[in-house]
């Protein structure tokens, strides 16, 4: 499982910025793909996913109306667009994909710090 995860920066509150995510030939993104994330001391956290099916997409209550997910399963690439952020959107953003069993995730993430 091969997944890049881009994008990240400083930023401040009220920023916007744009994650960029790409899987390679081999790696199963056939169900969905998405963002997790982990802030200092806690676990990694759901964020967002696109279900390529019926193109659902899915978010963490704290993200919605702030971060769009967006997709193309034939590239294998997802986006996250964040606008709005906030002091606790900072942490190291993780793309994910799901096979269909289990959900495989970035060996590296993409940092991302909000400054207020």
């Amino acid at each position: 499982v091969q997944l890049q995860a881009s994008g990240g920066g400083l930023v401040q509150a009220g920023d916007s910025l744009r994650l960029s995510c790409t899987a390679s030939e081999r790696t199963s993104t056939r169900y969905a793909m998405g963002w997790f994330r982990q802030a200092p001391g806690k676990e990694r956290s759901f964020v967002a996913s696109i279900h390529w099916r019926n193109m659902s997409t899915y978010y963490t209550d704290s993200v919605k109306g702030r971060f769009t997910i967006s997709g193309d399963n034939v590239k294998k690439t997802v986006y996250l667009q964040m606008s709005s952020l906030k002091r606790e959107d900072t942490a190291t953003y993780y793309c994910a994909a799901h096979s269909g069993a289990l959900w495989y995730f970035s060996n590296q993430g993409t940092q991302v710090t909000v400054s207020s």
